[in-house]
């Protein structure tokens, strides 16, 4: 089969098409014929070999993606031969969704809805598992709440607006270029602002009356726990999602609101707490409360191209690989 290929840690250049053979599936586990992946941020560091995760080289990228069911194991029940699915792996869970073909343990594997393309479906695993564990798992969202959603034109930023409204929060996102914005007020979002600065806190105050956010959910920690800190309400609480670097804040401002600050990844969940979000984000497809925006498509063996613009932030919603 052809998969993306990488022999030597480093720049994108180092992502190459290649002829790769398969090993035999595992009795607990699934083969799934990929025809589109997801590409995610954590994807592009691994790949730079300076990151937490660093897996046995020679490695195929790829933690997300969805196609068909091709063969499944023996002990395998919840899916078939067949069966339309997104998968939404961990490290070392797959070999990998830049390929044409991937074998991951069926945990990381859920049937697609039909009204779901396989594109949007690439779209969901690590940005959908994030954007749920953000915004009801550790913001504990209720419908009387206002929220935060600091960057949300990116993939996991426009999943948590769609998740947020889903329960009847009044949400207001942040973006930095018009096409953003847009995206994110076609996802539900109530309001939709500039970035934050400790300029400008107050154009949010003037659109809730008043009323601080509750939760934040925040994307760049480095450049605006600062500023959430200043416009947080009382007990209020900040999500930080993403960081990029050191921050300076002064934690009297904590103390003063009696707010709480974390932090959440992925790759701390063990399989059961992965599984119960591949089940929550599941039943919002199937009631229609979720829909992945793909922002930017491109072909398999152009995957260093992909691997550039995320870093670089060209594009809004997800960039994806479309697998033939």
């Amino acid at each position: 089969m052809k998969a993306i290929e990488m022999k030597n840690f480093g720049p994108s250049e180092n992502l190459q098409l290649a002829d790769v053979t398969l090993r035999p599936i595992e009795p607990t586990e699934v083969k799934v014929r990929v025809y589109a992946a997801g590409v995610n941020p954590s994807d592009v560091y691994t790949s730079t070999g300076t990151y937490a995760i660093k897996p046995a080289l020679p490695y195929t990228p790829g933690l997300d993606g969805a196609g068909v069911v091709e063969e499944i194991g023996a002990l395998v029940k919840d899916v078939q031969v067949g069966d339309r699915v997104f998968v939404a792996s961990l490290p070392g869970k797959t070999t990998g969704t830049f390929a044409q073909m991937v074998i991951c343990d069926a945990h990381f594997v859920m049937q697609l809805p039909e009204h779901i393309s396989f594109e949007q479906g690439a779209a969901l695993g690590i940005p959908a598992l994030t954007a749920f564990r953000a915004v009801v798992q550790k913001g504990h969202v209720e419908a009387y709440h206002t929220v935060l959603i600091h960057g949300a034109s990116g993939a996991v930023g426009l999943q948590a607006v769609q998740i947020a409204k889903s329960i009847g929060a009044l949400v207001i996102g942040t973006a930095s270029r018009e096409e953003g914005k847009a995206l994110v007020k076609a996802a539900g979002a109530d309001y939709v602002v500039d970035h934050l600065t400790p300029d400008n806190v107050e154009a949010v105050l003037e659109l809730t009356n008043g009323n601080r956010p509750d939760i934040i959910i925040e994307f760049l920690a480095n450049e605006n726990l600062a500023t959430d800190l200043q416009l947080i309400a009382e007990f209020g609480k900040i999500i930080i999602v993403g960081n990029r670097g050191e921050v300076t804040i002064n934690p009297r401002v904590i103390m003063q609101k009696e707010c709480d600050v974390t932090g959440m990844v992925l790759f701390n969940l063990t399989d059961d707490m992965h599984h119960v979000l591949m089940t929550s984000v599941t039943m919002l497809l199937n009631a229609n409360k979720l829909t992945p925006i793909v922002g930017h498509r491109y072909a398999l063996a152009d995957v260093g191209q992909a691997f550039d613009a995320v870093m670089a932030g060209e594009h809004n919603g997800k960039v994806i690989l479309t697998i033939e």
